[in-house]
């Protein structure tokens, strides 16, 4: 399935109020490691790499969209916060779309970086709605992924697991076949036949 790591502009203006404060402190990276849908908005919990960050605390005092907040810790270099705001109006739309990037999500001087996974037609669908809003964006990777423990029987999982941890498929070899069957308490045989049907699944999920 395919990953894309995205760079998106957002302004005040939008749902995230902290876009505002990012720019504001354009040196300092706002790390959002979780977000949570609550009774009274979004949970979040952030962490501000800035040597400004009694000054960033100031601005959750002041800023009417922040409902509560807790400083978590803080040093020299680093602020944890975690607060509450209210539902982004967009927030429950990207949910239900799957279009929420994964954390960490990246927020600094006004554009927000994470990873998105989801099919090609998802992906798409997603760019051309930035494209349509007049939302600048940036593709800053693309990559292929995909689960292998389904792509594979839970036996053939087991058994190309167990080859490459014991360095089957090193050259030269870390064990042999029969040592691996004897692992599994079955013949030579058995064994070389989940392997041989495990590893066409791979080699046809790579070259399809």
């Amino acid at each position: 399935m395919p990953r894309v790591r995205l760079k998106t502009k957002i302004g005040a203006d939008d749902d995230n109020w902290l876009a505002g404060v990012s720019t504001d402190f354009s040196d300092a990276e706002f790390k959002i490691l979780s977000s949570n849908p609550t009774d009274d908005g979004v949970l979040e919990i952030a962490e501000v790499t800035t040597p400004d960050g009694d000054a960033i605390v100031r601005r959750f005092d002041d800023a009417p969209e922040v409902r509560s907040y807790e400083v978590l810790h803080s040093d020299e270099g680093m602020v944890l916060i975690q607060f509450v705001f209210p539902m982004p109006s967009s927030y429950e739309a990207r949910r239900a779309t799957g279009n929420l990037p994964r954390f960490p999500i990246i927020i600094r001087d006004g554009w927000l970086s994470g990873d998105y996974i989801g099919s090609q037609e998802q992906l798409s669908e997603f760019t051309t709605e930035l494209a349509a809003a007049d939302i600048p964006y940036e593709i800053v990777s693309f990559t292929q992924t995909y689960n292998a423990s389904r792509l594979l029987t839970e036996r053939q999982w087991e058994f190309i697991t167990e080859a490459v941890e014991r360095g089957y498929y090193d050259s030269p070899r870390g064990c042999t076949l029969i040592e691996l069957a004897e692992t599994f308490e079955v013949n030579q045989s058995a064994a070389s036949g989940v392997l041989h049907r495990a590893e066409g699944r791979i080699i046809k999920e790579f070259t399809s």
